[in-house]
């Protein structure tokens, strides 16, 4: 199972470690200890969290991304036999992608996955984002 740190969590959903802290702390985010006693967060649960975040966008935020890359985790996928849905909740910003689930498949997405969203024009094309 995918599972990420205090600060990776923070660059996925566009706040400081900080808040990360706060949210797990006040028990909003559930993060559990490694052998270290790091805290960690399990990339499903991280999802659900980022996706909970998009219900509610903050109004004032106003982010841009540098040539189109818009990092983020996989929040969800729906397969078909041919085709699949990959949603990515990238900060504020929740990006729907239409593939072919070969492709899916190929990067091994699954929820709680990084993954970038590289948009050009009306395309958006799914990389996985740990390479």
């Amino acid at each position: 199972m995918t599972t990420y740190r205090i600060g990776e969590a923070a660059e996925l959903l566009g706040v400081s470690p900080d808040t990360v802290r706060r949210w797990i702390d006040a028990g909003r985010l559930g993060a559990a200890r490694d052998g270290q006693g790091h805290r960690e967060i399990a990339g499903a649960d991280l999802a659900t969290f980022a996706r909970s975040l998009a219900d509610q966008p903050d109004a004032g935020a106003g982010r841009s991304s540098a040539r189109n890359r818009l990092p983020g985790i996989v929040t969800a996928i729906s397969r078909d036999t041919v085709m699949a849905q990959v949603d990515i909740q990238a900060g504020p910003h929740r990006v729907v992608s239409l593939m072919s689930r070969e492709a899916v498949d190929e990067l091994q997405l699954e929820v709680g996955s990084r993954a970038v969203a590289v948009i050009k024009s009306t395309t958006v094309v799914v990389e996985r984002g740990d390479n």
